[in-house]
């Protein structure tokens, strides 16, 4: 198996993708679909590669991160705590102060509209806190 991140040179969209590839099951579709969701949400998105393997998506600071496990793809929040939740797709970490998380199983359906509102809300945190 290769090791991912292993060439200097890739890119983190190519570390990304081959995470993505890597994966090859659900968990692969899973992240592969937050992904496009977090870029349709931000086009300005910048990903990132960091701690030897998370997928990160910034804007103006971290809005989240992608980290895949054998039961659960989670996408934590940076600053979830403070963002508005209307929907409740927050369903883990919710007890810290800072970060909450969304943990997506096998045959979940993602909430796309619910989804995009949080990454957009994140954003807007992210550059309010720059300009302020």
């Amino acid at each position: 198996m290769k090791k991912i991140g292993s060439k200097k040179n890739e890119s983190p969209a190519q570390l990304i993708d081959a995470r993505i590839e890597e994966l090859d099951d659900w968990r692969g579709e899973i992240l592969s679909g937050l992904r496009a969701l977090i870029k349709q949400a931000d086009p300005e998105v910048v990903e990132e590669w960091k701690w030897r393997g998370v997928p990160v998506w910034s804007h103006a600071g971290m809005i989240c991160t992608g980290e895949t496990y054998k039961t659960v793809v989670k996408l934590t929040f940076a600053k979830g705590a403070s963002l508005e939740d209307p929907s409740g797709l927050f369903n883990s970490s919710l007890e810290g102060n800072t970060r909450r998380a969304i943990d997506f199983h096998e045959g979940d359906k993602i909430d796309e509209k619910a989804l995009k509102a949080l990454i957009r809300a994140a954003v807007a945190l992210n550059t309010s806190a720059r300009r302020g």
